[in-house]
């Protein structure tokens, strides 16, 4: 069986072709899906993919999220397909109300690019489960609207339903509230992250590492993880 994953593009995607490599390099077949969309062409797994989706007016990812392929997304999500969003995608998962909270602007105002240190909080995901839960891995990070916040009441909940999937390590580089990096849903499917995973899969492509220059592959797994889940299911 191969599986299949769609990474949907948005006008203003910028990381979609970035996206659609790693899953190949990962072992499974890159499905191209439009936001303008009905069809998720019988794909196994989502891709949302970073960029600045129509500019990021109103708020980051907030049109993005009311593309007619979301509704699609939506109810395969809440059917069990696997859905990460990457930053931009990130953005569109919070504003389509598939993860809690939302997204600002960084609290310094600055656009950050940088390879970020994670902790990996939840390894139950369906984007999670080659990880170790407490490991720490490398994922470059490049983002202007990626300060994470919550009302008090949210975040105690997220975090009491180990609802958070990462929280950066060594710096917060964007404000986040509690350092969260990414989020999971109650089921496992979803999750949403603020850095890159796609641009760590490929040796000498990745951040740099203790054994070499751009050696880093740590993104690989979140790929790895879906095409497990999927499997799994399946079997």
């Amino acid at each position: 069986m191969t599986v299949r994953i769609g990474v949907i593009t948005f006008p203003g995607s910028l990381d979609d072709r970035d996206a659609q490599r790693a899953v190949r390099i990962a072992g499974a077949e890159p499905v191209a899906l439009w936001h303008g969309s009905h069809d998720l062409e019988g794909v196994d797994a989502l891709v949302l993919p970073g960029g600045f989706s129509y500019g990021d007016y109103l708020r980051a990812g907030a049109i993005a999220a009311l593309s007619p392929i979301m509704s699609e997304v939506k109810d395969a999500a809440a059917k069990g397909m696997p859905v990460l969003g990457i930053c931009n995608g990130f953005q569109m998962l919070v504003e389509a109300h598939l993860l809690p909270g939302g997204l600002i602007r960084n609290n310094h105002q600055h656009f950050v690019r940088r390879d970020q240190r994670l902790t990996v909080e939840n390894s139950d995901t369906a984007w999670t489960n080659a990880f170790r839960k407490g490991q720490e891995i490398v994922i470059p990070l490049k983002n202007a609207d990626g300060g994470y916040i919550a009302d008090e009441q949210t975040l105690d909940r997220i975090e009491g339903e180990g609802l958070v999937a990462f929280r950066y390590a060594g710096v917060n580089p964007n404000g986040s509230l509690r350092d969260i990096a990414g989020l999971t849903n109650e089921a496992g499917n979803v999750v949403g992250l603020m850095p890159h995973p796609e641009h760590a899969t490929e040796a000498g492509f990745g951040p740099d590492t203790s054994v070499a220059m751009r050696s880093g592959v740590d993104g690989l797994d979140f790929f790895t993880s879906a095409i497990a889940a999927v499997a799994r299911v399946a079997a």
